[in-house]
Formats: structure tokens, C-alpha cells, sequence
């Protein structure tokens, strides 16, 4: 369900072309990979992404549950301070709950899931280069990082973010 998303900056539309073909001929279907052209590319031979591709959705996502994850933080505290005020143990260890788990996602979620994003590319967008996508298992990351660098020394790495491929992210 959760792919790593990998990023590939690429100088032009042929060498991204050259890099599709390696990723499809080692099992990446070319659902998982999407392209965003920068000025004057028309990415006529490449899989391009979709409009929640293009506006980042993935990033909204992610600031809606962060955002939410707070509110409940904030709630739970106000939980417990009006527990204590009003002697209510139930109340209290279900807000003090409340908080643990917020803030033990929080961490996770804080140190565990890649965080690059699209408006990091907006620089190399207003070029000629092309940003590659590249969704894959998490199991295989290091695997098309290796090949893309071997085979492809053009193509730079741009970081690793990531994505939910049922919702087509």
C-alpha cells in the first residue's frame, strides 16, 4: 500500500527515456513512474504524472494528518487538566492516553517517513530537466537507487519521499 517515491532529476528527455526503459525492463510498471517536465519539455515518450502528482498532493496529505495529530495532542492536554480540576481519574488517564499516542506517532511519523518534496524540485522545473518519479516497495529502493547511478550517471538522485499507491498520490 505505502511505496517509497523516489526522485531523479534528469538533464533531458531522451536520457529519461533511456532511464523508463531500464526501470520497466527490471519490473517497475510505468504506472510507478511519472515525469514532470520543466520549460520547453513535452514528454511525448514518458509516463506523465497526474494533476495530484504534479500538485503534490502527498504533501497536503501529510500536513493534514500533522496538523491533526497536533489538534489531538492539544485536546488530550486540555482533557487533562480539566480531569485534574474536576478529580476524574477515567478522565484523566484517557486524555493522558490520548497524548501518548499522539505524541508517539508524532515521533514516528517525525523520524521514520521520508520527507522530500516536490516543491524542492521548482528550481530545476523553471529548466529544461525533467523530474522522474519513481514509486517502488520500500524493499527496493536502494536497488533502482543503484541502478539509476550505475547506469544512468546523469540522472541525479534527489531524495526519497512517499506515496499511497491506491490513491494514486
Amino acid at each position: 500500500m505505502f511505496h517509497r517515491r523516489l526522485y531523479f532529476i534528469v538533464p533531458e528527455e531522451s536520457h529519461a527515456v533511456q532511464i523508463v526503459a531500464d526501470l520497466e525492463a527490471t519490473g517497475v510498471g510505468r504506472q510507478h513512474i511519472h515525469a514532470i517536465g520543466g520549460k520547453g519539455t513535452t514528454l511525448e515518450k514518458l509516463p506523465a504524472a497526474n494533476e495530484h502528482q504534479r500538485r503534490d498532493t502527498v504533501w497536503l496529505l501529510q500536513r493534514i494528518v500533522w496538523t491533526g495529530n497536533l489538534v489531538l495532542f492539544a485536546l488530550g492536554g486540555i482533557g487533562l487538566i480539566i480531569s485534574a480540576t474536576q478529580d476524574s481519574l477515567t478522565g484523566a488517564i484517557l486524555s493522558f492516553a490520548a497524548m501518548t499516542l499522539t505524541l508517539t506517532a508524532g515521533v514516528l511519523f517525525a523520524t521514520r517517513v521520508p520527507d522530500t518534496h516536490l516543491d524542492e524540485f521548482r528550481g530545476v522545473l523553471s529548466h529544461h530537466e525533467v523530474l522522474l518519479l519513481v514509486d517502488v516497495p520500500k524493499l527496493r529502493v536502494a536497488e533502482i537507487e543503484e541502478l539509476i547511478s550505475r547506469r544512468h550517471p546523469e540522472a541525479t538522485a534527489g531524495g526519497t519521499g512517499w506515496t499511497i499507491e491506491a490513491l494514486q498520490i
